[in-house]
């Protein structure tokens, strides 16, 4: 029975889940060139920031140490969960430049280690590059051929920054790709014993299983964008309520409720690659692929529409307060955040831009180098706002109530795009509450209605009777 297992990468991922198996009871040895990271793993603290990753680490210390060495880890261990960065290229695809040197630092350990080993990269990739990129530099740095004397798996996780503990230890599924039966077999084994739901397991070829990975998050941002637009269609509706439709849509079992939270667009470091990267891969093989390009070029377009609905209701030198600065909730990313690409337009059109986020204050500062001022409290952004921007469903916000957001102002604009304070502000005197997805001027939307459809009845009356 597999008990000893290396982890090679110690980021977000990586490290949690290192914590993750050391928490089930596994033997983890953890590998990173950071050097710093190692000190911190092998003191027993967090080399990064993640929802209770230090809390798991600390726990768990006895069982977990760090290393630069691929040799000795892989030497100490049974399987290796590689989890190195796969950042895009300028195509779309994704560069396996760490992975590489990450497979060939294993290759060299793999020619000095009697018995056989399995290699599991959980890196996204696209299809074809472990088995026609990676696996041929573990053969020619070993010396030794897959499947008789090694295995490779292909698993990558389906997780969300934030929470990825929870995330990794209960999944719906385990995605396996193997490259035969035994290798895929010990793997299948090891989650049975790490997942606490008891998830099952899907196990396919090793393209297959690549190709699952980023259509799953493809078809995520699809449905996103589909809500998306259908609270824009809401919005031109009397009594529109996007809530009361994707509550009613997701009550069909063939679609879920999941993601069908029409607000603003997604970001992060995933959703929008592994858009664009399945556009790639289909195009190289000659597939159509306009569905994916349109979910990705809607989603860009977001900030823009939602800026030029705003500068109407802004005044230029307006102080404008964005209440979340990450793309998620529970998250200091800011990589392709809606409320940044929101802030910077602003800023542009002439508004001050004053910003409050709970964990990514100083990385929306540092990319958006000047162009908002991030402050210490919620507090402090709505005592200046004249028009408040709510665009993360933080829990920090759904707290505050109508009085949070009355200051000198004669009246404050409150744009509240995942209409978590409906309940609050909605009818409040000095308060000028929009909910993103519903309509706001029922006397404009029955007029459009009623000059669209008016005379449509009286028109097929008078031709049916010819």
């Amino acid at each position: 029975m597999t008990q000893k297992i290396s982890v090679i990468g110690l980021g977000k991922l990586g490290a949690s889940m290192a914590a993750a198996f050391a928490s089930r009871g596994f033997e983890v040895i953890g590998v990173d060139v950071n050097q710093r990271s190692i000190e911190l793993v092998n003191q027993g603290k967090a080399p990064v920031q993640e929802t209770n990753l230090d809390e798991t680490i600390s726990a768990n210390k006895e069982r977990i140490k760090a290393t630069a060495s691929h040799e000795e880890a892989v030497l100490n261990s049974d399987v290796s969960f590689v989890i190195v960065p796969t950042p895009s290229d300028a195509r779309g695809a994704f560069s396996l430049q760490y992975a590489a040197w990450a497979f060939k630092e294993i290759g060299k350990a793999l020619a000095k280690k009697r018995g056989y080993h399995n290699i599991v990269l959980t890196s996204t990739v696209l299809p074809g590059s472990t088995r026609h990129a990676l696996i041929p530099i573990l053969e020619k740095e070993s010396g030794k051929k897959a499947g008789q004397d090694f295995g490779v798996c292909y698993s990558p996780e389906f997780i969300a920054l934030g929470s990825i503990i929870r995330d990794f230890l209960n999944p719906d599924f385990t995605l396996i790709g193997e490259f035969d039966e035994r290798c895929g077999s010990q793997l299948e084994e090891i989650y049975s014993r790490v997942m606490e739901n008891g998830a099952p397991s899907a196990r396919m070829s090793l393209e297959n299983a690549e190709l699952t990975k980023i259509s799953v998050n493809t078809f995520i941002t699809t449905k996103i964008t589909f809500a998306n637009m259908l609270a824009e269609i809401c919005e031109k509706l009397p009594n529109g309520n996007v809530d009361v439709v994707t509550n009613a849509l997701g009550m069909d079992s063939r679609i879920g409720r999941k993601y069908l939270t029409g607000a603003l667009g997604y970001g992060g470091p995933c959703f929008p690659r592994d858009n664009v990267a399945l556009t790639f891969i289909a195009n190289e093989l000659g597939v159509d692929a306009k569905l994916a390009e349109t979910t990705d070029s809607m989603n860009r377009a977001v900030a823009t529409k939602i800026v030029e609905k705003l500068r109407p209701l802004i005044r230029e030198g307006a102080t404008v307060a964005i209440l979340g600065l990450s793309y998620k909730p529970f998250s200091h990313v800011t990589e392709e955040s809606q409320a940044l690409f929101i802030a910077q337009a602003l800023s542009k059109a002439g508004a001050r831009v004053v910003g409050f986020d709970p964990l990514a204050g100083e990385m929306a500062l540092n990319e958006l180098h000047g162009q908002i001022v991030v402050l210490d409290s919620v507090e402090e952004c709505l005592r200046q706002a004249e028009a408040v921007l709510i665009t993360t469903p933080d829990p920090v916000f759904k707290e505050l109530s109508a009085e949070s957001f009355r200051n000198e102002r004669a009246e404050v604009l409150v744009v509240d795009f995942w209409r978590i304070l409906l309940d609050k502000l909605n009818g409040q005197t000095n308060i000028n509450y929009i909910p993103f997805g519903y309509g706001s001027d029922d006397q404009l939307n029955t007029k459009r209605l009623k000059e669209l459809w008016g005379g449509t009845a009286k028109e097929t009356f008078q031709t049916s009777g010819k």
